[in-house]
């Protein structure tokens, strides 16, 4: 799934995604830590993986949108 990085904290490593319908999603450091990236600006495009949906949808990783 595609998203765009809507804030990320450097001390923490974790943020948080705007899926495409405009619904904001938070991720932890564990989710950044397993894309094995190191910065993450706003308005990035990034792939997310997840599980669960609706109220229980998580992030699982994040990493940077390649074509």
């Amino acid at each position: 799934m595609q998203a765009t990085a809507y804030t990320y904290d450097l001390e923490t490593r974790s943020g948080s995604v705007l899926l495409d319908d405009g619904t904001p999603v938070d991720f932890g450091a564990a989710a950044f830590d397993a894309g094995g990236l190191r910065l993450l600006r706003p308005g990035q495009r990034v792939r997310i993986e997840t599980e669960g949906s609706g109220a229980e949808l998580r992030i699982t990783l994040v990493t940077l949108q390649t074509l």
